[in-house]
């Protein structure tokens, strides 16, 4: 792979070999994850530049007193969604890209982001049930999923006012069959869409843990001059498995990431993400700081100036891989598409197992496949717990347990409002929680959402005997 330095100027990257949108890539500055948790310490941290949203959290009509100060203050919002599946075998929903859409105009927003992952699999491309997973899977690389994520990729360009960024995602599991690695397929994806990357440096850290993958080697595959900006987030490693849970301070291999990044590219933002376990804001300071610090280490011979700057090094590719490129899909119905068609097929029967109970796939290490699929029902069991907080309330001690049995052979199908509906209704028609007064509070909550009386014994057989033959 030939490769030639030199330095860029920002404002000049985005029209003819990015054009994902108009302008350039924005020195962001440094910033942090907006969660409505800490959305008081947000506004008080010195020094922020910028906050990152999750798109799905945030109504452009109704938007968050705490963004909206931030915004007159000066200070950049970018909506992060979660729930496209950009790597998914089905082309974007529509609704979805027009929601995000609107929340970048809302939030006055330079870019939006995503993530390179599927989020569900079946559906018609499948003839089967669709199921939800309920977290970011990683996508195959492979030259089938390479060119559907880089259709889906297009279109959302399209289909967005401002430009792109897709983030790398941590993962438990490797697919069997791949060819490429994560720099090149990434490279790939840059080549052939213009689109930017979002690079998570703790994702990278993790992918070595759980896949033995170099961060260094994916850093030298990747086309350093399409970063717009950079996650960096804590996890923990138990029984030799990273957990990426943004809910731990920053370790020290995931800022050794960051400052090999640094140490070849000024990014253009930096962001700390913190999803749970909130620490005090003195605690987030610390941390910002301790970014500022690893970002002010040894860079780039050439860089010309610093994140607040314009300016970053770039590395051309004169070839984004040595990996050959697929011809790439024509504008063919989804349902027709060869390649499509594969990569349904293969993501339905990985999601079926990590989610349904259904047998693991060929090539894949069914501990593995164990550990994740504990991973996204503990996960399941957690934000249920948060969108309905009166279930575990209702259920006391039993409720992990409980939600964690009924999460074995019954995957989500429509988000976790609809999971904790689902569940309660389960617990209805097995006449649980034993204790009579919890049952009824239960029935009560029910009966209160659902806008329909619980079931009857007769249907509760009726619903028992389909979940068999179906194998919800």
């Amino acid at each position: 792979m030939s490769r030639t330095t030199h330095v860029v100027n920002v404002g000049e990257v985005g029209n003819a070999r990015y054009p994902g949108g108009p302008g350039g890539l924005r020195a962001l500055g440094i910033g942090i994850g907006w969660r409505p948790e800490i959305a008081d310490a947000v506004e008080a941290l010195p020094g922020i530049d910028w906050v990152e949203a999750v798109a799905e959290n945030v109504c452009a009509g109704h938007l968050p007193d705490s963004l909206v100060r931030l915004r007159a203050r000066g200070v950049t919002v970018i909506p992060h969604g979660v729930s496209l599946g950009l790597g998914g075998a089905a082309r974007p929903d529509a609704k979805g890209l027009a929601d995000l859409a609107e929340r970048a105009g809302a939030l006055g927003s330079p870019l939006v982001t995503e993530h390179i992952a599927f989020v569900r699999a079946g559906g018609p491309l499948t003839a089967s049930p669709t199921l939800e997973a309920g977290h970011l899977l990683p996508v195959p690389r492979t030259k089938d999923a390479l060119r559907v994520l880089c259709e889906n990729v297009r279109i959302a360009q399209d289909s967005l006012p401002v430009p792109l960024a897709v983030e790398n995602i941590a993962a438990l599991i490797n697919w069997p069959g791949e060819e490429m690695t994560e720099g090149q397929f990434l490279a790939e994806l840059v080549e052939r869409t213009g689109v930017r990357l979002l690079i998570d440096v703790a994702n990278l850290h993790t992918n070595h843990v759980n896949r033995g993958e170099d961060p260094a080697t994916a850093l030298d595959q990747l086309p350093v001059e399409a970063i717009a900006y950079v996650h960096v987030a804590g996890g923990v490693e138990r029984d030799g498995v990273w957990h990426d849970t943004h809910a731990h301070p920053v370790s020290a291999p995931v800022l050794d990431v960051l400052a090999e990044l640094r140490s070849r590219v000024s990014p253009p933002g930096v962001l700390l993400e913190r999803d749970d376990n909130f620490p005090p804001t003195a605690e987030l300071a610390a941390e910002l700081d301790t970014i500022r610090a690893t970002l002010a280490g040894p860079g780039p011979e050439r860089t010309s100036t610093t994140l607040s700057g314009t300016a970053v090094e770039a590395t051309e590719t004169s070839e984004a891989s040595n990996v050959p490129k697929a011809p790439e899909a024509s504008p063919a119905d989804a349902s027709t598409d060869p390649a499509r068609e594969r990569l349904a097929l293969a993501q339905t029967a990985l999601l079926s197992a990590l989610v349904a109970g259904t047998p693991a796939p060929e090539g894949f290490d069914s501990r593995r496949l164990a550990v994740q699929s504990r991973a996204l029902a503990g996960k399941r069991a957690e934000v249920v717990a948060k969108v309905a907080p009166d279930i575990p309330r209702i259920l006391g001690a039993e409720y992990r347990a409980a939600f964690l049995n009924y999460a074995k052979s019954r995957p989500m199908r429509a988000g976790y409002r609809r999971d904790a509906l689902d569940f309660a209704e389960h617990l209805l028609i097995a006449d649980r929680p034993e204790d009579a007064t919890a049952r009824r509070e239960l029935t009560q909550w029910w009966r209160d959402r659902s806008g329909a009386r619980p079931p009857r014994r007769a249907t509760r057989m009726v619903r028992a005997a389909r979940s068999v033959l179906v194998g919800r």
